[in-house]
């Protein structure tokens, strides 16, 4: 009887040192992070840097040549249509060049004289040519000359018609020389009776003088850029996006502008996408197609003023409601997106259809149930019923 009982012991020591044996060799469960499939809102967007730009600029410039006086005005100062921003001096006229644009205008009316007189030559061969032409229709009717000399006085018609048609041309653009010189000489008389009355600029409205390129006095030519003037409650911003995104952007798309220097984000919505590109150079030295898009604020823009810094996110796409899953649970397998479910811990391969995405969820349109519990960041030697523990605090 105790050679009976010695052997149960004996097998059943043995059965347990084998199954501590499996158990110590037994594959220890493969930490992984995992999270919850939910239903929320969804937002596809376009980041991009940006900057803010006065929609309404006001380029002051010089109507004259002269003097320009020191602008005592300082950038950011507000003007209203009463404040004189800068003031001219007209110079002394040039006697040279008043010289010249009379010797133009001389030389111009001379030309259209001449022009004249060809016309009038050649009005007087053509009614010649009509009478010769007349007289040998005539003679051609009673056989008294040849069919050819009647063909040549026609042809010699026609072409006298045709040296008036273009002796008139010729005298209607020696006209137009002559107006364009007299332009000249009316700006230089009109100059001289103004004589010595100064010339002072104001703004076309209430605004903000944003930049003053001449400070100093100092003698400028016509059409000098003198200061940019702004309305400073009217601001827009600038964004260029690669081509392949802006073609994704509509006219009334939202914009959420953020790290703007204020506590929150600022709401935006895009106004205009402009039809034409330009090619911009990265900082990686890659040649890239851009386009500008033009967004307005709605919420006022305290602070801000022209060419201020800020970050965009155009929104190509939203929803209040969907299935979704981290982006960075989503693989591909032979061309289809696929994600590893936890159940009872073990992994599940589950094929999915994704909807939507942007760089942190995917819109789950078929695959998956909510509160379905997905690896993410799944390692690449992971594989289907693979035991698996979902670390602390981590799935959610």
């Amino acid at each position: 009887m105790k050679r009976i009982f010695k052997r149960i012991f004996v097998a059943l020591l043995l059965i347990a040192v084998a199954v501590l044996i499996a158990v110590a060799f037994r594959p220890k469960p493969v930490e992984v992070d995992a999270a919850q499939v939910t239903r929320g809102p969804l937002q596809v967007t376009v980041e991009e840097d940006a900057e803010t730009r006065a929609h309404d600029r006001f380029t002051l410039a010089a109507p004259i040549a002269g003097r320009l006086s020191r602008i005592q005005l300082r950038e950011g100062d507000e003007v209203t249509p009463r404040t004189p921003v800068a003031t001219i001096s007209p110079l002394p006229l040039d006697v040279r060049e008043l010289a010249e644009i009379r010797a133009r205008v001389a030389s111009a009316e001379a030309r259209q004289r001449e022009a004249a007189e060809q016309l009038a030559r050649w009005e007087s061969d053509h009614a010649q040519a009509v009478r010769d032409l007349n007289r040998a229709r005539r003679l051609a009717a009673d056989g008294i000359v040849a069919q050819q000399e009647f063909e040549q006085a026609q042809t010699k018609e026609a072409a006298a018609a045709k040296e008036v048609e273009a002796a008139k041309f010729r005298l209607s653009s020696a006209a137009a020389d002559v107006e364009r010189e007299r332009a000249g000489l009316v700006s230089v008389e009109a100059q001289q009776k103004q004589g010595g009355r100064v010339v002072t600029l104001y703004p076309p409205t209430r605004c903000r003088i944003l930049r003053i390129f001449e400070k100093s006095e100092r003698v400028i030519p016509y059409g000098t850029p003198i200061a940019v003037l702004s309305d400073p409650n009217k601001i827009e911003i600038v964004a260029d996006l690669l081509s392949t995104d802006a073609v994704k952007v509509r006219p009334g798309a939202p914009v959420i502008v953020e790290n703007w220097g204020g506590p929150a984000p600022l709401r935006a919505k895009v106004r205009l996408v402009e039809p034409y590109g330009f090619t911009k150079v990265s900082a990686l030295g890659i040649e890239e197609q851009r386009t500008n898009v033009i967004a307005d604020f709605i919420d006022p823009p305290n602070g801000l003023g022209d060419g201020y810094r800020v970050d965009v996110r155009v929104v190509l796409w939203e929803s209040a409601d969907v299935l979704k899953a981290p982006a960075s649970a989503l693989f591909r397998v032979g061309g289809q997106w696929s994600v590893f479910t936890v159940d009872e811990g073990r992994t599940r391969l589950r094929p999915v259809e994704v909807g939507h995405r942007n760089a942190a969820e995917a819109e789950v349109v078929n695959g998956l149930e909510r509160g379905a519990v997905v690896v993410v960041h799944p390692p690449n030697d992971l594989k289907e019923d693979t035991r698996v523990t979902v670390r602390a605090n981590n799935a959610r």
